[in-house]
């Protein structure tokens, strides 16, 4: 099945296997979902993953779902999709937004790959705002 939006497919499972308390969600594979999920992992948002690449042409992504021990409320609050095929949103090095303050991140997709907000401003690079995630 082909989406339109990739990303947002990406986002949605994760949101919703969270909210159905599901602890590994696979999602089709694709080099975005990968820094993606790369990046989820980085930040401490998800437990673990794999690209599981024998699975179908493209590969599954198995991400094993991080939840608080005693609450068992995600640690993923919240994800929103910025940019999208509709309606796509740039943001200069300058001028690239700040999640609650610095406490979520934002996804960017740069001319030198995918990477946090934080990585970006150090880089020195703007690009395509792809989601917030806190």
């Amino acid at each position: 099945m082909m989406t339109t939006d990739p990303i947002a497919d990406f986002l949605t499972r994760i949101r919703n296997a969270q909210q159905a308390g599901h602890r590994i969600v696979e999602i089709p594979s694709s080099k975005e979902k990968r820094a993606l999920t790369k990046i989820l992992y980085d930040s401490g948002y998800i437990l673990k993953y794999k690209f599981d690449e024998e699975a179908t042409i493209s590969g599954i992504i198995k991400i094993a779902l991080k939840y608080d021990k005693v609450t068992r409320v995600p640690v993923i609050r919240e994800l929103k999709r910025v940019s999208r095929p509709g309606l796509r949103q740039y943001s200069k090095a300058d001028d690239l937004p700040r999640v609650i303050n610095g406490l979520g991140i934002a996804i960017i997709s740069t001319s030198k790959g995918i990477m946090t907000d934080k990585q970006a401003r150090d880089e020195h690079v703007g690009g395509e705002v792809l989601c917030y995630i806190s």
